[in-house]
């Protein structure tokens, strides 16, 4: 191991570096009890001292002692010192990567599935939703409600008593398909010997509730546990302030008066009218511009039909060269030619040389977390896809790549799940549907179809592009296909690959992807709940 020299200390500063530091002799270590402000700042001097960062907290942030690290505890010299600091570099100077130094673990709850999608848009974020696999949503809340938002717009507007109304029948309708399905299956599906009442009741919930999920509407509320840094947090605040939701809007103010008490020195510019001011008012003018904007179509959609397709997958665009690129990219990592010069190898490669190359790269995987290197990041794919709304929120969380959607209506039609006709239940199902969207239609009389869009069930389509690459293709068809995913975006997981081998053409790229789960399991997705629901009995009972 290499020979670390470790730093003098004297016996009282080691006493101090034991409160702040997991050690005072290695190179490596980490920062505890600590306000994320002075965190922060410390690693902001790093840059631009000869000292470690243990002589900068002794010398420039400890004056003797205790560096405060709650909320309440803002005022001493160190956290002082700190913000200063932060005052010069980001308001000052912008100097903008001093504000990636710092987070916060947020939790945002009772975010209606507009929102959810508002606050997840963020690349540099990480998020976890509550699942509408674990959670029923056929209870109501001490005030005598179903977990439902109702948008100032609506209540505006004089329409809550009957927005509510609506609300109502739709969560009374969940329930109904919601029993009925889990009843049905506790009557018919055979318990192994085994699982326990949890495993076995779990299991079958899961299914049941991700069955019934696509009634709720999109008003439903759920809960967002953020992590990110004060960076992320200043874009996630301006653009909310920018949007044309009003539920958006005050939620941002929600956001911001939390984190002023955790990171204040983080987020100065956000109220500044020169910093954040002009910055929303430039993303507000850029959305009503382009809201004014009409396109006109050959063909109106019938929104009167019963549309019962499967999920809609189209390859609209990609390189027909793609695999060559990823050669290219192999060539000039394992040697010291130029990138045109790698590029006019791969060129003169055989069919069957170019397979050996792209395989040899992607290695024997064992397992779909054993990924390929970054020359898979050269070619990208262009997919337009129409799946249900349940599905596109799972989706739409995959973070590297670039996901674009429309306003979610009722113009798509809906997906009928499959157990819902297994079991009679087609006719409610189909009524609940039906009268949703004459619902949703009477709105677009009065209100704009961002703020329509909360009463649209799930199981309604939405139509989004995702444009990736290999590498992140690679990840979300092999995570999206596995038996315990949700079958809507099984399905678009499943056709996202056949249109890369067959519509592409680059079988060497879908050859890599040995993790793909075809097989279609309907009740058969029990077992392998019945593997993660036996791993979380410990930790959530």
């Amino acid at each position: 191991m290499w020979n670390y020299l470790p730093e003098a200390f004297t016996d009282v500063e080691l006493e101090v570096l034991s409160r702040y530091f997991t050690n005072s002799d290695k190179p490596v270590f980490a920062l505890v009890n600590l306000p994320e402000v002075v965190k922060g700042a410390l690693f902001a001097r790093y840059s631009r001292s000869s000292k470690s960062l243990r002589r900068l907290f002794l010398d420039e942030f400890y004056e003797g002692g205790v560096v405060s690290n709650g909320i309440g505890g803002q005022g001493s010299a160190g956290v002082k010192r700190a913000e200063a600091l932060y005052e010069r570099m980001l308001a000052d100077y912008g100097d903008d990567s001093v504000a990636q130094l710092g987070g916060v673990h947020l939790a945002c709850e009772q975010a209606s599935n507009i929102l959810t999608k508002v606050l997840e848009r963020g690349r540099l974020m990480a998020y976890l939703e509550q699942s509408t696999r674990y959670v029923p949503y056929d209870k109501v809340l001490p005030d005598g409600n179903f977990r439902y938002f109702v948008p100032r717009e609506i209540a505006e507007a004089g329409l809550e008593k009957k927005y509510r109304r609506h609300m109502d029948s739709l969560f009374a309708g969940y329930k109904e398909i919601f029993d009925a399905v889990e009843t049905r299956l506790l009557e018919i599906t055979p318990r192994e010997s085994l699982d326990s009442d949890f495993v076995f009741r779990s299991s079958i919930r899961a299914v049941a509730l991700d069955t019934a999920r696509g009634i709720l509407p999109a008003s439903a509320v759920s809960n967002v546990g953020i992590f990110a840094s004060a960076q992320a947090y200043e874009a996630l605040i301006l653009r909310m302030r920018a949007s044309n939701i009003a539920e958006a809007r005050e939620y941002a103010e929600l956001i911001k008066t939390e984190l002023d008490k955790v990171i204040p020195a983080f987020l100065t510019r956000v109220d500044r009218p020169d910093r954040g001011g002009v910055w929303v008012d430039y993303l507000a003018l850029r959305s009503r511009a382009l809201s004014g904007l009409s396109f006109s179509v050959s063909k109106t959609p019938d929104t009167d039909s019963h549309d019962f397709d499967d999920v809609n997958v189209k390859l609209v665009r990609f390189d027909p060269d793609g695999e060559k690129r990823i050669a290219a990219a192999v060539i000039f990592g394992q040697s010291q030619l130029s990138m045109p010069a790698a590029m006019d190898v791969a060129d003169s490669l055989t069919d069957s040389d170019l397979a050996t190359l792209i395989r040899q790269y992607f290695g024997e995987r064992q397992n779909r977390r054993h990924k390929p290197g970054r020359a898979f990041e050269q070619t990208n794919y262009l997919f337009e896809v129409e799946c249900d709304y349940g599905a596109f929120r799972d989706l739409q969380r995959h973070r590297m790549l670039t996901i674009e959607w429309q306003v979610l209506d009722t113009s798509l039609g809906y997906m009928l799940p499959e157990l819902v006709s297994d079991f009679g239940l087609k006719e409610r199902y189909l009524e609940i549907m039906d009268g949703a969207r004459v619902f949703h239609s009477e709105l677009r009389d009065t209100l704009e179809p961002e703020i329509c869009a909360y009463a649209v069930p799930m199981a309604y389509k939405i139509r989004f592009t995702m444009d990736l690459n290999a590498r992140e293709a690679l990840h979300l068809i092999e995570l999206r296909s596995s038996p315990q995913g949700h079958s809507s975006y099984r399905k678009v997981a499943q056709r996202m690959f056949s249109c890369i081998r067959d519509v592409a053409g680059h079988r060497n790229v879908a050859a890599s992807m040995k993790f793909v789960d075809f097989d279609d399991y309907r009740i058969g997705r029990l077992s392998s709940l019945r593997q993660v629901e036996s791993k979380n009995k410990g930790i959530f009972t």
